[in-house]
């Protein structure tokens, strides 16, 4: 059966590229064009993974998704994979003060552009540490 994946990124040719890939991975996936319609579609549908950009709409409102999803029983169980570009990424941890790395629980980082065959390996081994954590349970 193939896994169900959500990328919520508000970049229409980032997200149909990076959806090609996963298409081609054979993975089924959705897409959310702004963190409003991305918490819906979670709420919504059951996802192996979610794929989610920090920098949206007024700033980084990525983090507030992943935020509520930890907080949320049911999203909680689902692996974000977080894609970025460097300079956001670096201006965004990095406002002039140390922050804690874990300040956003999320599993794994990509930087853009992604790297078609190290996006498909990440989301791969997401799925399946994600899977055995919930055989162990």
């Amino acid at each position: 059966m193939s896994k169900k994946l959500l990328i919520i990124d508000d970049d229409p040719d980032f997200v149909s590229g990076i959806k090609s890939i996963l298409d081609a991975g054979g993975y089924e996936v959705d897409v959310a064009y702004n963190p409003k319609d991305g918490l819906r579609a979670l709420q919504a549908k059951k996802y192996d993974l979610l794929l989610l950009d920090i920098m949206m709409g007024r700033g980084a409102e990525g983090i507030m998704i992943a935020r509520k999803m930890r907080k949320d029983a049911k999203l909680r169980e689902i692996p974000v994979l977080i894609i970025t570009g460097m300079r956001e990424q670096i201006a965004f941890l990095f406002p002039g003060e140390p922050v804690h790395p874990r300040f956003v629980d999320v599993d794994e980082m990509v930087e853009k552009p992604v790297e078609p065959k190290l996006l498909l390996d990440k989301v791969q081994s997401l799925i399946q540490a994600a899977e055995a954590k919930k055989a162990e349970k």
